[in-house]
């Protein structure tokens, strides 16, 4: 028989230890945010309570806790720091709102807003942040508002009856309005008339024309949607309040309308026909100019065209007469250097500065490279691109190598580097040789550039970078000259200031 070793109560003590740690942990670092799944129904003038509870339960005091409508600022109450904060209250809710704390060490807190308004109708969101997590949730908040009990008169009569008018107010929301006859059924009648005063609450006027004698009485009834409360008055219409129709009249009455509307038909037909005639002669005119138009737009088009075609042909000849001064257009600059197949080495010596090679020789080809035949300049106009979107720190540009004469073999060449760096999202101009920096200006570019072109002008000393994309004049090297073989140079890293050795094969 098989026997299983029996655990102390101290062998279950530290699983559950665990356990319980994990639970704190996960609760500490996560938590949502619950609000009442129904709306809120409060009446107006009463007191609203709006609660919010984290879950899972865990302290909200050193939470920013925010309660806020359709934006988050100005806010309908702030707390943060244990303490309420008014400098971004809405002017409307201010001494009108608390936040009812009793129960926050559990995460729950509640919203208390006195004298519930029409204008405090709606969606409210509590808001919870602790560091760099956030949630929150939605509470509905339904305020409802009990007119004034209907008054009903008659105003005199009309149409064959007697009408009679309803009027009431002080309500929220838009009430609805019915007429019942003594037995309880529903009358027809034309729609009330509703609006709303400086508080937003509902008047409300709607009249009846009723004109059998034999309803006695009728009723007003005013209901408000939330609560389906009513209020209803009932007025007795007596027989002899309606007009009587001689026999003569009726008849007369039924022969009008059917006369009328012959006469109105008839009219009808003609207006339309000739409706439709002056239609169709306006519609012609409209195509004929619509046609006129869209001749003459395109006629002004190819004439700004072709004029915007002279201006710039203008406009570079007078650059290429003189583009050593402007620092513009550099798809016009390519005409006056010669596109270059470079091959760009990343190379470092080692950090101790020991005067030998360092063992990194690291390769990274521009992505337009067709050969690696050129690695250096001695003379000419040159120019390379060099994609750096994909790069958050960089070094590019140029070095110039010197030999130093009557030196050992194992003795380094001197480099003189020519370049632009992108460190932590600054960006300089650095002239340096070895430790020593002989030009260094920082720059203030507002895009980060995606593809930067270089133009290198042996003959005159000049080494200039562009923005491809939007054409910008980045930085220019115009001094010291040349003397050695310059090299294009890049690297996905700010510079260390430490020699570079020639690449090797």
């Amino acid at each position: 028989m098989l026997r299983f070793p029996r655990l102390s109560p101290s062998g279950f003590l530290l699983p559950s230890l665990l356990l319980q740690m994990f639970i704190w942990y996960s609760a500490g670092s996560q938590f949502s945010v619950k609000g009442p799944a129904e709306p809120i129904v409060v009446s107006l003038g009463a007191d609203a309570t709006l609660p919010c509870q984290l879950s899972p339960e865990q302290s909200a005091a050193g939470m920013h806790i925010r309660w806020y409508r359709a934006q988050i600022s100005p806010a309908v109450l702030v707390f943060q720091d244990g303490q309420e904060h008014s400098e971004e209250q809405m002017l409307e809710y201010r001494g009108r709102t608390q936040l009812v704390t009793d129960s926050i060490d559990t995460g729950s807190v509640t919203l208390l807003i006195q004298n519930v308004r029409a204008s405090d109708d709606g969606q409210y969101r509590c808001y919870f942040r602790d560091g760099d997590i956030s949630r929150e949730a939605t509470v509905e908040l339904n305020v409802e508002g009990l007119g004034t009990v209907p008054r009903v008169h008659m105003t005199g009569p009309e149409d064959g009856g007697i009408r009679v008018l309803c009027s009431s107010e002080g309500w929220f929301p838009k009430p609805t309005v019915q007429w019942r006859d003594s037995a309880g059924g529903k009358l027809l009648s034309p729609p009330e008339s509703q609006t709303q005063d400086g508080d937003g609450l509902f008047q409300v006027e709607a009249s009846l024309v009723v004109k059998d004698s034999s309803l006695g009485n009728v009723t007003c009834s005013i209901q408000n949607p939330l609560s389906r409360q009513e209020l209803a008055s009932a007025i007795f219409l007596p027989e002899p309040f309606f007009p009587r129709v001689s026999p003569w009249k009726a008849a007369l009455a039924w022969t009008v309308p059917v006369l009328s509307l012959l006469l109105v038909g008839i009219s009808y037909i003609g207006w339309r026909e000739r409706q439709a005639k002056e239609e169709e002669i306006k519609r012609s005119e409209r195509e004929a100019k619509e046609r006129d138009r869209v001749k003459k737009g395109k006629e002004e088009a190819f004439k700004s065209k072709e004029s915007l075609k002279k201006e710039l042909e203008e406009r570079k000849e007078l650059y290429l007469q003189d583009w050593k001064k402007a620092l513009l257009y550099p798809d016009w600059r390519k005409e006056k250097f010669q596109a270059a197949v470079v091959t760009i080495y990343n190379e470092r010596l080692s950090e101790n500065n020991s005067g030998t090679e360092g063992k990194e020789n690291h390769r990274k080809e521009s992505q337009n490279l067709i050969s690696v035949e050129q690695r250096y300049f001695t003379s000419g106009r040159h120019y390379w691109e060099v994609d750096i979107k994909d790069a958050d720190e960089w070094t590019l540009g140029i070095f110039e190598e010197n030999t130093v004469k009557n030196a050992s073999s194992s003795e380094p060449s001197k480099k003189k580097f020519r370049v632009l760096e992108k460190k932590r999202g600054t960006y300089r101009a650095l002239g340096y040789c070895f430790q020593d920096i002989f030009k260094e200006e920082t720059l203030h570019i507002e895009k980060d550039p995606q593809k930067i072109v270089i133009f290198l002008d042996y003959g005159d000393s000049d080494v200039s970078f562009y923005d491809i994309d939007s054409g910008d004049h980045i930085f220019s090297f115009t001094e010291p000259s040349f003397s050695g073989s310059l090299y294009p140079y890049f690297i996905h890293k700010p510079v260390e200031f430490s020699v570079c050795a020639q690449p090797t094969d």
